[in-house]
């Protein structure tokens, strides 16, 4: 008897593939390529990027073809995601379309014992990752995958749009400028208000050539810690910050500012950082003595010289980094971490980014989670991004997730808040013991 309870529990949530298609552009396009660059290059061996929007929704097999149908034609303008990873004779990586290729992977699939209510809740789960294709995939998988996979999937009172980008083609900004267009597309319009700028030779055009090969086993590249044992165990979670407490850790961060008269007053995004930052050192009880690193992947389409649209696609991302040790940290008040912060984004300059480039095209290093840093918390989502104006006709998402790729202890996704205003939803990832004691800290929470 137990096993047959057993047996439905896992019925109930099940995830059933019922169709895979591919979609291409709906004009021809010919042979087309573009090298990958050097801010491109290094995320070879991360994970693809994986997103979950999830809706209110019926109709599923109507909804389906308008999404195919759109995707077809916003593909015209991003045909770089129906293309594949190639080299060219000299070894150097790029984006490579041709319309005999097979285009974006779309699966279809049926899971109607799940719910938006089992989607919508703070803690991570298994569902979530059922929900979402391509999991531990590695982006240089595109040299024969898809550089796009999608899977639609009905749930019992809605739809769920799992997505997985190859990292190495592009970036968070270049991601939701791509389902934006898609959701316009789908929303009646013949053709998209802002088209990518798809030149990335624009912003460097240093030819990197790499001898990188396929691992026989994927997870060795990017998961592993090097001595044997397995990663530690981690939770993902949800804090959900109001406008009012997003405001108060603001308000706070900016009581005392430094004195010196060229400092800012901090940003929404830089009080919030230390915030995280200082809490989940705190939680992690670390020695006064251990070093702990911040990290945020920068955005430098404006930081470039010259500058490049935001339109432009590809990735155009640095990480920038910031040290301290965590008594310094926790025995200073909070604007001192800020103020760190603010000093690491603000000199993440056009010369600071040239010098990272020529460093690492004299050198070049393919990313590993670990080089995020010692005991780190690492920011790679800008509340910035409008989330959830993602409409594609039947109304804005219910929620929006990110998968289980590119997930290691201390990686935090900073989303729009599904409150609105100036609310911010904050996904972290953590060792299960340091995420319990998180979870108590009453001045991290701000319940108000």
């Amino acid at each position: 008897m137990a096993a047959e309870v057993g047996h439905k529990e896992e019925t109930k949530t099940s995830v059933k593939i019922t169709a895979k298609t591919h979609v291409m552009p709906i004009k021809k396009l010919g042979r087309r390529e573009c090298q990958l660059v050097t801010f491109d290059l290094p995320y070879l061996a991360f994970y693809y990027n994986q997103k979950l929007l999830f809706y209110r929704a019926s109709d599923f097999e109507a909804i389906v073809g308008k999404l195919k149908d759109g995707l077809a034609l916003v593909l015209e303008d991003f045909y770089q995601l129906a293309g594949r990873l190639g080299k060219d004779e000299e070894g150097v990586f790029r984006v490579e379309y041709d319309d005999d290729m097979d285009g974006v992977e779309v699966a279809e699939a049926v899971a109607e014992g799940i719910e938006i209510a089992d989607l919508t809740v703070d803690e991570g789960s298994t569902t979530l990752k059922d929900l979402i294709p391509y999991n531990e995939v590695l982006n240089l998988e595109g040299l024969r995958r898809p550089l796009l996979a999608l899977q639609l999937t009905k749930l019992k009172d809605g739809l769920a749009i799992g997505c997985a980008f190859n990292h190495a083609i592009l970036d968070g900004t270049s991601t939701w400028h791509f389902m934006s267009s898609w959701a316009e597309i789908c929303g009646g319009t013949h053709s998209i208000s802002v088209p990518p700028f798809l030149d990335r030779t624009k912003v460097r055009s240093t030819r990197v050539k790499l001898d990188l090969s396929l691992p026989s086993d994927p997870l060795a590249s990017s998961n592993g810690n090097g001595n044997g044992k397995l990663p530690p165990q981690l939770r993902e979670k949800i804090f959900r910050f109001s406008e009012a407490a997003i405001d108060k850790i603001k308000s706070k961060v900016n009581e005392n500012p430094p004195s010196s008269d060229s400092s800012k007053p901090f940003s929404t995004f830089q009080s919030l950082s230390v915030h995280i930052w200082r809490h989940v050192t705190h939680a992690r009880e670390l020695k006064p003595e251990d070093y702990t690193v911040f990290t945020v992947f920068a955005d430098c389409r404006k930081r470039v010289d010259p500058p490049m649209p935001a339109s432009y696609f590809g990735n155009l991302i640095q990480a920038v980094f910031t040290v301290t040790a965590a008594g310094l940290l926790s025995a200073n008040p909070p604007e001192f971490g800020a103020s760190m912060i603010q000093k690491a984004i603000e000199m993440h300059n056009a010369k600071t980014i040239e010098e990272r480039n020529k460093e690492w095209e004299s050198s070049p290093k393919i990313f590993e989670f670990k080089d995020a840093g010692v005991n780190c918390v690492a920011v790679g989502s800008s509340p910035r991004f409008k989330v959830y104006e993602v409409d594609f006709g039947w109304g804005k998402p219910e929620g929006v997730r990110s998968g289980s790729n590119n997930r290691f202890d201390g990686m935090v996704y900073m989303y729009q808040g599904k409150s609105g205003g100036r609310s911010i939803d904050v996904e972290i990832s953590l060792e299960a013991v340091t995420m319990e004691r998180l979870e108590k800290d009453q001045e991290f929470l701000m319940e108000l």
